[in-house]
Order: structure tokens, then C-alpha cells, then sequence
């Protein structure tokens, strides 16, 4: 065997728990072969003299270097420095431009010549192996050659992979090891709806205007310690007239034990309700109809509500069938595939139908919001009300109320509407592999339509297309709690768990996973907090709707512009916001203060179309000032930065 695979060890079969652990006292280690590795991450599986090739590419040659497994990622270590140039692109503190979290890998094919076949968890791997395509959940894809590798690596590094990127219990994701201290800086604005307090600050909030909401809505803590539901959040909002004995009686009649519960009202008294169905096997509709029946009498007139069924059209199966086929497009295997796709482009998209599940999103939340605004409560059912339940009520909310259109706001809207709520991201996004569990990417369909509304109306968010872009990344990331559960009850027990217990790390504290340079792309200049308009009115007719590009392409070099695309005019708006901001500083005579200088970064003026997110170096680029306004006037993100050297 060659002298390079000495000292190659295989891992396979060992759990977590049995590998020797790397004792880091800094971020990131690094072990002999220069793979960067956090406190709590280990090598599982190494193999040498692999080539990897670029994405959709007409290029034969690739780039070699070493391939390696983590606990946390899969890793490509190549020789060449890409240090000294000048990337133009997001960087990430978890992991690099060639790495991979092993919970964002979706599928693997095994490459056999021309052909490719996919492998399954736990299947065979051939004694020999030549070459891997990777595809990720966020669409990006790697395909590597073994051809050059010592024997056995390729299949050693292969089986490895299969384990360890589909585990089968909870307590094997990344999080669970990951031992870096973790001291908490997310904004205290952003609510995780834990707390009594949360709830009763919402509510208090939505009726401001009506003291009819907080005499006919109350907080219950029937679900205290999930004796309830074990999907419902401790604290649950529900119609004054129902008592908690009621509340208890009724919830054994619906799915997943999840009885009507509020999540907002308006100024004229109307609320947002979401409800469950009654279990199958229950025909009697009694208690059904008391809730309904408590929830008409907590409006101020006492009017009737509107009940919009979710289950009719769009489901979880159909939004995985329709992303299978979706996924494919947007991930071609090479050239060849990607021309012959750009023929029948357009055809082959309708065929996923993945804008008709947008567009039926937005028209159910449209219809349901004009329901409110007209002044009558709305009950959203759908089976266990946890996967479109969550998208329409979330997006109702921030059509009619503009709070959730501020980066605080709208982290505060997905913890209420989602995490708190029970959507079961861990089956959703495929953490786990469970047969039962359903994958979907229920929470992209609500992120595209979010983007659509942006695209709609780009003066109403204080937020960027790359910011919701970084959310998609970031829900596959297994160090945060924030995505890898499916309900607060099953992270309660996590954290808890005396054996092991599991640190919460909030995917909203973005100062872990990114410099304060990338985080000031997810502030969109054309946001105008004063604008009085309050209630949007989306268009969404599929011919109304575009193809949110930065996301799902900006892995395939071909389709990006050089030096082009609409992010050019949000630069040049960032600029001019920024000639602004710099008059006022003179004006006022703060020229040179330190709080200027905290806050001014260096942002590339050379930028491609999937700019922060490129496939190549941007070879001359250059470079200009800019002042994070948006930071400047947030007071906690102030105190919470590190000194930064300005440029002159």
C-alpha cells in the first residue's frame, strides 16, 4: 500500500460516544492533514489523492486533495492556497467553501462509468469505487474521483459517509458534541415563546387597540410540562370562555391532541386561529363544535369565522414528490444534463408544480387575510396543524402586521409560528432517518414565498433575498437547536437529559456563524420603516411569480453573470445609503468617531449575480466602505461587537 495510507484509520461502525475525542482549547484544530476542526469534532474517515471537480462543468481535470468524514462534516483539503486571493463570497465560521454539514447531504450515487446509482443508508458498497456525485439539500452538488486514491480508500471513505450522514438516533447529531462554551448574544427584542411572559407580551402587543382581545382570549398552562399535547408549546392561548378542564376534554379529540389555539389578532378584534382535525376514528363532532363555537363568542360582535381546510390541494406527499423532481432540475449531474434541461426548461419546472404549492400558499394566506382585515376570525385547519398551518398562519402575519417585517420580528414570527408551534423540522428536513418519518421541505415552500413577497414589495422588509438564502443554509446545520427537533417538548428533554445534557445554541445569535461584514447583507437598503402602508396585497397567480435564483442556482457556474445581476442595484443602494449616513456623521460633527468605525466594513464592488454566494475567485475586485446603518441604530448589536480596524 502506498506510504500515504499508513496512517489511514476506518471508523466505520463505531457510534459517537466510542471515537477518542480531540481536546481544542481554540475555535478551530488542526490535525495532520490540515483538516479544520471545531472542539468536539473528530475525523471518522480519511482518503488521499482524491480529485474533486467542478460543479456542471465542461473541465476533465480536477483538483486533487484529501476527502475526509467528520462527525460534523464532510471535508475537501486541497493543496492549493486560496487564502492569498481575493474570494468574493459568505464565510462561514462552522465550515468551509469546500466543505459540507453531513446533515445538508440528500442523496449519494455511486459513479459507474457514464451511469450513476444511487445508494441507500446501510446498503453495500462495492469493493472498489471510483467516483461519488453528492447532491445537498440546499441544492449544491460535489462529484469526486477515487481514481488516483490508495486502494480501499474510496470504498473506506464511502461507507463511512452512508453511516454517518443518515444517523438513526437523535443524540448522533453533531450538536451533541459540539463542546465549544456557548455565551448567548441574541438579541433580547427576538421571543422564543418559552417564557409566560412571551405569550402574554404578544397578546398584549396584538390588542393594543382592542381591549376586547384581552378580555375574551386568555393564556392557559394547561400543556405545563406537555401533559396536553406534546407538540403544543407549555403555554397556549385560547377563547376566555374555555376552562382548562374543557380544554383537556376536547384535546383527546384531536390530532395529536391539539385543540384550537390563537396566534394573533387584529385592532378589530379578529384572530388567527390554528386547529387540528379530529382524529379519524372520532365521527362525533361535539367537541368540535364547542371550540368552534367559544371561539365565535371571543369576538367582539360575536360573528362567525371563516374555516379554510389546507388539506385539499397541497400536502406534505405532494410538496416531497413535486421537490424530488425540483431538486433534480436544479441540481443537473454535468454539462451534458444541464443543456439538455435548458431546452424544456420551463416545461420541466411545471411539471414539479413548485410554483402552483407557492402560489396556492399565497392565495390561501391572502384569502385569509382579507377575511381579518374585513374584521372576521379565521380558523386554519389542516391535519395535525403543523407543516401548512404554520405557512399560511406565518405568512397572514406578516402580510397584515409590519413588526414581522424587521429581521427581529421575523425571527420572533418563525419561533412563534414554528418552533414553538411543533413543526417537526427534525422529519421534515431529514435529520433523522425514521420509517415513519416524512421528509418535506415545508419551510423552503414558506421562504420562497416570503421572497416573493420581498420581490413584491422590497420597501416593506428590512430583510435580503441572502438572508433568507443563509436561513435555508442554516437549517441544515446540526449544531443549532432551532431545526433539529420536531417539537419543544423533545428539546426540553434534551437539555435536560442528565447523561448528556444538550446545550441550546439559537440559530438567531448569526454573530456564531458569520462576520459582521456578511451579516450586514441581510439589512436590505430599501427598506423604509416609516412607510405607513400596513397591509400588503401579494399577487400570486404562478404568472406573477419568479424563480428565486440565488437559492436554487447559484451552484451551477453557467447560469451566473459576471459583474451582473439585480444585486448590483442593491449595492449601489447600500452606497448611496451610505453617502447619506457619512453627511449626517459630518453634519453633526461625529466625523472619525469610534462608533463609525465599529461599524464600516469593506464590500466588493466587483460582484457576480449569486454574489455572497459564488463559485469562483472574483480575480480583480475592488473594494468600498460602507456603513451598516441598520447597526448603527441598534443599540444591543453595538455593545455586542468586537472592534474592527476602518479602512481610511
Amino acid at each position: 500500500m502506498d506510504k500515504s495510507s499508513n496512517n489511514f484509520i476506518s471508523y466505520v461502525g463505531m457510534e459517537e460516544h466510542e471515537m477518542q475525542q480531540i481536546n481544542s482549547s481554540r475555535r478551530n484544530s488542526v490535525n495532520d492533514n490540515n483538516v479544520k476542526l471545531l472542539p468536539g469534532e473528530v475525523v471518522i474517515a480519511e482518503a488521499q489523492s482524491v480529485l474533486m471537480f467542478s460543479p456542471v462543468s465542461d473541465l476533465k481535470q480536477g483538483i486533487s486533495g484529501i476527502l475526509a468524514v467528520t462527525n460534523f462534516k464532510l471535508t475537501f483539503i486541497t493543496t492549493e492556497d486560496s487564502n492569498s486571493e481575493d474570494i468574493n463570497r459568505q464565510q462561514n465560521h462552522f465550515y468551509g467553501y469546500t466543505d459540507s454539514c453531513l446533515t445538508n447531504i440528500d442523496e449519494i450515487y455511486l459513479i459507474i462509468g457514464d451511469k450513476k446509482r444511487k445508494l441507500m443508508p446501510g446498503g453495500t458498497v462495492p469493493s472498489k469505487v471510483k467516483g461519488i456525485f453528492i447532491v445537498c439539500k440546499n441544492f449544491r452538488t460535489w462529484s469526486f474521483s477515487f481514481k488516483f486514491s490508495p486502494v480501499g480508500h474510496g470504498k473506506n471513505l464511502l461507507t463511512t459517509l452512508l453511516h454517518h450522514a443518515f444517523p438513526r438516533r437523535h443524540q448522533l447529531l453533531f450538536a451533541y458534541d459540539y463542546k465549544e462554551p456557548y455565551y448567548s448574544s441574541v438579541d433580547k427584542k427576538v421571543k422564543l415563546f418559552r417564557s409566560m411572559s412571551d405569550w402574554q407580551n404578544e397578546l398584549n402587543r396584538t390588542s393594543c387597540n382592542n381591549e376586547h382581545t384581552k378580555k375574551n382570549w386568555r393564556l392557559s398552562s394547561a400543556n405545563l410540562r406537555y401533559q396536553l399535547s406534546t407538540s403544543l408549546p407549555e403555554y397556549i392561548i385560547v377563547p376566555a370562555s374555555v376552562t382548562d378542564s374543557q380544554l383537556t376534554g376536547a384535546a383527546s379529540h384531536f390530532q395529536d391532541n391539539r385543540p384550537p389555539v390563537w396566534s394573533w389578532s387584529n385592532h378589530r378584534g379578529a384572530a388567527l386561529v390554528k386547529m387540528s382535525e379530529l382524529i379519524p376514528t372520532i365521527s362525533e363532532r361535539t367537541q368540535e363544535n364547542i371550540m368552534l363555537e367559544n371561539i365565535r363568542k371571543s369576538h367582539p360582535q360575536k360573528l362567525a369565522m371563516a374555516v379554510l381546510d389546507l388539506n385539499k390541494d397541497v400536502n406534505v406527499k405532494t410538496v416531497a414528490n413535486g421537490f424530488s423532481k425540483f431538486i433534480s432540475l436544479c441540481s443537473p449531474d454535468n454539462i451534458r444534463q444541464f443543456w439538455l434541461q435548458d431546452n424544456n426548461f420551463y416545461s420541466l419546472l411545471e411539471s414539479t408544480k413548485w410554483l402552483k404549492f407557492v402560489s396556492y400558499c399565497l392565495q390561501k394566506a391572502v384569502e385569509a387575510s382579507d377575511h381579518l382585515n374585513s374584521g372576521t376570525s379565521v380558523i386554519l385547519q389542516e391535519n395535525a396543524g403543523r407543516d401548512l398551518c404554520c405557512v399560511i398562519s406565518s405568512l397572514v402575519q406578516l402580510i397584515l402586521d409590519p413588526y414581522f417585517r424587521t429581521i427581529t420580528g421575523f425571527q420572533t414570527l418563525l419561533q412563534k409560528e414554528w418552533v414553538a408551534a411543533g413543526h417537526p423540522f427534525c422529519d421534515r428536513l431529514g435529520h433523522i432517518i425514521k420509517p415513519n418519518s416524512e421528509k418535506s421541505p415545508i419551510f423552503l415552500i414558506y421562504l420562497d414565498c416570503v421572497w416573493q413577497l420581498c420581490q413584491q414589495y422590497p420597501s416593506k422588509f428590512e430583510f435580503t433575498e441572502t438572508y433568507l438564502t443563509s436561513l435555508w443554509d442554516t437549517a441544515h446545520v446540526s449544531i443549532f437547536d432551532t431545526f433539529i427537533f420536531n417539537c419543544e417538548r423533545d428539546r426540553t428533554n434534551a437539555a435536560t437529559d442528565i447523561n448528556n445534557p444538550l446545550v441550546l445554541r439559537s440559530v438567531w445569535d448569526w454573530r456564531e456563524q458569520f462576520t459582521d461584514q456578511d451579516i450586514l447583507l441581510f439589512y436590505s437598503p430599501f427598506f423604509n420603516s416609516a412607510d405607513e402602508k400596513k397591509y400588503l396585497k401579494p399577487q400570486f397567480s404562478v404568472s406573477c411569480l419568479e424563480l428565486w435564483t440565488q437559492c436554487y442556482f447559484r451552484w451551477i457556474p453557467p447560469l451566473e453573470i459576471r459583474n451582473g445581476g439585480k444585486n448590483h442595484s442593491e449595492l449601489y443602494a447600500r452606497l448611496l445609503q451610505n453617502s447619506i449616513s457619512q453627511l449626517k456623521v459630518n453634519i453633526n460633527g461625529n466625523c472619525g468617531s469610534p462608533v463609525d468605525k465599529i461599524n464600516t466594513f469593506l464590500v466588493q464592488m466587483n460582484i457576480n449575480s449569486f454574489y455572497p454566494f459564488g463559485n469562483k475567485h472574483s480575480g480583480n475586485t475592488v473594494s468600498t466602505p460602507i456603513m451598516n446603518n441598520s447597526m448603527l441604530m441598534t443599540e444591543s448589536f453595538i455593545d455586542a461587537q468586537s472592534l474592527l480596524t476602518a479602512p481610511d
